[in-house]
């Protein structure tokens, strides 16, 4: 199994991603890009990569801010996902820059692309949809989910499954059900899981955070982990 960063660009801007594949063998294979949470890309994203490796896909961690930089506290990943966040055109050609990286790779089957996404991850998956990049999927685990506000959608190819605690209080259930209707406008085949009892950031055994409501939950985990398995077979036929 190869695994390695790999540097790329987006303008002026370079990238540290990592990239996890089986070097063994020389098919082109389905591929999932992976874009971490708000603390920058880190190894909870590259574990997973390596994971959608062992499963035979080409794993793809991206790098939302550059250099691998990372936020230890609030406020330092607060100052990082700022400017992204205000600014979903850059976000948009930030993520679009890893999805034209990735397809360009021998090991990729360009036709088959993913892209799964944690907390502020899932939003950069969704905005990847939006953009109307030519992906066959989108997963988002415990995702923010508005829509840019100035930043008109094209038409989305990919199919979404968005994975949710419903007590989750950085996205309340009024906002899901906005999104939904976002999707069904939008002609999307898409579906929602949410998960009773269940806060923000449910997929990682480091979160715990009361004043933010972040709190691991281990079967959650799995069955969000269990949906997105079955999802991407579903999309890539395999």
């Amino acid at each position: 199994m190869h695994s390695s960063d790999y540097i790329y660009h987006d303008g002026k801007q370079e990238l540290h991603g990592f990239i996890a594949y089986d070097d063994q063998s020389k098919q082109e294979r389905p591929a999932v890009i992976v874009a971490h949470d708000w603390s920058g890309r880190n190894e909870f994203a590259c574990k997973k990569a390596q994971l959608l490796a062992e499963m035979g896909y080409v794993g793809f961690a991206l790098d939302m801010y550059g250099n691998a930089r990372l936020g230890s506290t609030t406020e330092e990943k607060r100052a990082l996902i700022e400017p992204l966040v205000s600014h979903r055109e850059l976000l948009s050609d930030r993520i679009n820059a890893a999805f034209n990286t990735l397809i360009a790779r021998p090991e990729v089957d360009k036709n088959r692309v993913a892209v799964i996404g944690f907390c502020f991850g899932g939003l950069c998956a969704l905005d990847l949809a939006r953009s109307g990049a030519d992906i066959k999927g989108v997963v988002s685990f415990h995702g923010l989910l508005g829509k840019p506000d100035h930043l008109k959608s094209k038409k989305i190819k990919a199919k979404v499954l968005v994975l949710h605690g419903y007590d989750d209080p950085m996205v309340k259930p009024d906002l899901v059900n906005s999104f939904c209707q976002e999707m069904t406008e939008a002609e999307v085949d898409w579906q929602v899981h949410m998960y009773g009892n269940v806060q923000h950031g449910f997929t990682n055994p480091q979160a715990q955070d009361a004043i933010l409501g972040i709190f691991y939950n281990h079967v959650a985990e799995q069955r969000s982990w269990l949906a997105m398995t079955n999802f991407l077979h579903e999309i890539f036929k395999t």
